[in-house]
C-alpha cells in the first residue's frame, strides 16, 4: 500500500499565488476558478487524488495557508 496524502487550504490565509501548483511533484494541484475566498482570490485545490502527502506545497506557500496530511501504509503503522 502506498503512502497517500492530502491538503487542506484555509481560505483566509490563501492569495491564490499558485506557488504551490507549480511547486507539485505530482501535479495534483490547482487554482479553483469557480471559487473565490474572503478576500476575493481563487483558492488552490488537489485535482487528483494521487498526493503523496510530501509536503512541498506547504513549504513553498508564503502564507502557511496549506496543511498537508498523510495516511501511513499498513506496514509503517505496525512500527
Amino acid at each position: 500500500m502506498a503512502v497517500t496524502g492530502w491538503i487542506v487550504v484555509d481560505d483566509h490565509y490563501c492569495k491564490g499565488c499558485s506557488l504551490c501548483v507549480e511547486a507539485c511533484p505530482q501535479e495534483v494541484l490547482c487554482l479553483d476558478m469557480d471559487r473565490l475566498t474572503p478576500k476575493g482570490y481563487h483558492p488552490a485545490k488537489m485535482i487528483e487524488e494521487t498526493c503523496s502527502g510530501c509536503g512541498i506545497c506547504a513549504v513553498v506557500c508564503p502564507d502557511a495557508a496549506i496543511t498537508v496530511y498523510r495516511e501511513k501504509s499498513e506496514k509503517e503503522a505496525r512500527r
